[in-house]
């Protein structure tokens, strides 16, 4: 697929598939998360912040997987910690999902992972 078909698909999406692969065990795991789309790149905001495992595995193992409808890419996630550009996002977020939601599900806002596709 390309990464224009990712880009169709993404475009009435409120979530995609994340697959990480843990460095250690070569173990895929695959979880739904909320992002915000921005040309051919995605930010991602772990649940809880700095401590989320799935953020331990990409800070070893930068390579990820992001599907959705059955439409797959591989992508390089950063992690962004400077706090203005955190702040900048989480603001993205509010916006998307709704303040109230953002704050329901998100219990550390310290780390965003930026996905660059392609």
């Amino acid at each position: 697929m390309s990464l224009v078909d990712f880009s169709n698909a993404l475009t009435p999406s409120e979530e995609i598939q994340l697959t990480v692969t843990d460095p250690a065990s070569g173990r895929a795991t695959t979880r739904p998360v909320w992002f915000i789309q921005e040309a051919h790149i995605l930010y991602l905001l772990p649940v809880q912040g700095s401590d989320t495992p799935w953020l331990r595995k990409v800070l070893k193992a930068p390579g990820i997987r992001l599907a959705v409808n059955d439409v797959a890419v591989g992508a390089t996630a950063r992690p962004i910690t400077d706090p203005g550009r955190v702040r900048e996002i989480v603001e993205k977020f509010r916006a998307k999902y709704g303040a109230n939601q953002v704050k329901k599900y998100y219990s550390k806002l310290d780390v965003a992972v930026e996905a660059s596709l392609g």
